[in-house]
């Protein structure tokens, strides 16, 4: 039983390290534009940005804060793809400016409200190792209604 045991770890630990060497894909910070980010279109108080910036931003921005853990597969291939895929959805550092293509930045920001309310945001595999992302009914209230003042204008 225990030569077993120990002819199983080494083929998990042979796999493990043999996996560093499978291909990732990047761990990008794209270059953010000046005045294209949501604070330079949308006035954004300061206690609603560091909301944002805490809960949001290292998924939803090109200012992405990549992990240690983002380096080892396959936990960086489940990261990376999440990052690329929620910044295709929705982009701080990219409002888009077209308020007739959809998503609209007024969609945009009614998905904040409808997403953090419902508690679908943030993600709870993130929350899981970054609890200083968790929002609190308040934070949720604060963004809520940051949202309903700027949407349309």
């Amino acid at each position: 039983m225990r030569r077993k045991l120990r002819i199983a770890v080494l083929i998990l630990v042979v796999l493990g390290v043999g996996l560093q060497f499978a291909p990732t894909a990047e761990r990008d910070n794209p270059p953010s534009t000046a005045g294209l980010a949501m604070s330079d279109r949308v006035r954004t108080p300061p206690e609603v940005a560091a909301i944002l910036r805490r809960a949001c931003y290292d998924c939803h921005s090109n200012e992405t804060v990549w992990p240690w853990y983002s380096r080892v597969n396959p936990v960086a291939w489940f990261v990376i793809d999440h990052v690329h895929h929620a910044r295709s959805h929705l982009n701080f550092s990219e409002w888009p400016t077209n308020v007739k293509k959809e998503p609209t930045p007024d969609q945009l920001l009614g998905g904040i409200c409808t997403e953090t309310r419902e508690g679908f945001m943030p993600l709870g595999s993130y929350l899981l190792l970054h609890r200083a992302a968790r929002l609190s009914a308040a934070d949720v209230d604060t963004l809520c209604a940051w949202t309903k003042e700027v949407r349309g204008k």
